[in-house]
């Protein structure tokens, strides 16, 4: 941007500061518009495979496996006394 050969300095100086912040925050909204697409693109991939599963026919059953059982904790021994304790 030129300005006029009579521009005071102190505008000149603040219109470059406005100019480059100007700058910054059009980068930074740049990277903002770029990740909301890709995310919107991710989503939009997301609803489109979700769609097919919804009109695809339903899958064929699935056996029922056994339950898992779990065996209760080991019990831990308790802890010796010292021997300082023994002694008393």
């Amino acid at each position: 941007m030129s300005l006029p050969a009579d521009t005071p300095l102190a505008i000149a100086d603040a219109l470059g500061y406005l100019q480059h912040h100007l700058q910054e925050l059009t980068e930074r909204h740049n990277a903002s518009e770029h990740v909301i697409n890709n995310t919107l693109a991710g989503l939009t991939a997301q609803l489109q495979q979700l769609a097919q599963l919804m009109t695809s026919p339903a899958p064929a059953p699935t056996v029922a496996l056994p339950p898992i059982t779990m065996s209760p904790p080991p019990v831990n021994p308790p802890s010796p006394v010292p021997s300082t304790q023994l002694l008393q």
